[in-house]
């Protein structure tokens, strides 16, 4: 049986996996558009919480990121939610930008053509050589 105060109560508690890491969806405020997913650890979420600037954790590199720091491509939260399990967080953003470090506005833009086969249908909306220096 589920813990009511995990699924109904006030209290956050967050569930973050084996790395300290818990799944971060972005959507945009306005449209509902899925841009990105990253991950969070706690100090990006409270950072998040309290700068209303998404941020996150980058695995690669081992330490925390600003969304934007670097292209200028700044995601203002509007509002940050977490599921029921209390292990996905959702932010709703502004997004002052494309999401996508590869040059599309969301993350997502390949989609299945065939089981073994992606299909870009998207375009692309700027240069990441003009962004990242």
């Amino acid at each position: 049986m589920a813990d009511p105060a995990l699924e109904t109560g006030t209290q956050p508690m967050i569930k973050y996996n084996a790395d300290g890491l818990v799944p971060a969806i972005v959507q945009d405020h306005d449209t509902g558009e899925v841009l990105m997913m990253a991950w969070m650890n706690d100090a990006a979420l409270q950072h998040t919480i309290e700068h209303k600037k998404a941020t996150f954790y980058s695995r690669s590199r081992q330490k925390m990121w600003v969304k934007g720091e670097s292209s200028g491509h700044v995601q203002v939260v509007k509002d940050v939610r977490v599921d029921c399990d209390q292990d996905t967080v959702l932010l709703t953003v502004e997004s002052h930008g494309p999401a996508c470090h590869v040059g599309y506005k969301t993350c997502f833009y390949r989609a299945f053509d065939q089981p073994d086969t992606l299909k870009t249908v998207e375009e692309k909306v700027y240069n990441p050589d003009d962004v990242y220096k």
